[in-house]
């Protein structure tokens, strides 16, 4: 009894997933996204994720670094019922790191007070979470699987966009402001 009220009542979001189906959820998680409990158990993530294709490459990135460390964090927009963007921090640990997805518990905690959503498309988002996280162009188009020449190019829209000089105030402006 005192887990479930443990579980139901925390501060986060929490959600135990299978396969990135959710099983199970309290009441916190589902109102950041704008839902009621019922309408999220069993569900995909998917739900919850911008586009498909960000649920894709989430997936494979989670696999990755689940496998490799058994928990994973980051910081990413997602999506609520209403279509609405916002930032959330993702805490993850899987139950089986040699089946990373297949078992695991997550936390979401709602940053939008923090760091609203700026107008930016999805890969300028990517490289500029990925320059936050101190990765080199070349780092950045190996993880994004494009050239180190796009990296450049999405750099330079992102200093154009915030009015920057430089990769230091672009990183302090995007960390300060969010993306």
């Amino acid at each position: 009894m005192a887990d479930s009220a443990i579980f139901d009542h925390a501060p986060v979001g929490l959600v135990y997933t299978e396969n990135r189906q959710m099983l199970r959820l309290n009441a916190r998680f589902a109102a950041i996204f704008g839902y009621e409990v019922a309408e999220l158990e069993g569900a995909s993530l998917a739900l919850l994720y911008p586009s498909p294709d960000d649920f894709t490459q989430t997936g494979a990135h989670w696999t990755r670094e689940l496998g490799q460390h058994g928990d994973y964090a980051d910081e990413r927009i997602m999506r609520r019922k209403d279509g609405a963007l916002f930032w959330c921090r993702v805490r993850g640990q899987a139950l089986d790191p040699a089946a990373p997805l297949a078992r695991a518990v997550w936390s979401f905690a709602d940053l939008s007070r923090e760091r609203p959503v700026a107008a930016l498309s999805r890969r300028e988002r990517q490289v500029g979470v990925l320059l936050v996280e101190g990765l080199t162009a070349k780092e950045i188009a190996r993880r994004l699987e494009i050239s180190p020449r796009t990296v450049h190019v999405h750099k330079n829209r992102l200093m154009t966009r915030f009015g920057v000089r430089n990769s230091l105030e672009l990183v302090r402006c995007l960390t300060s402001m969010p993306l």
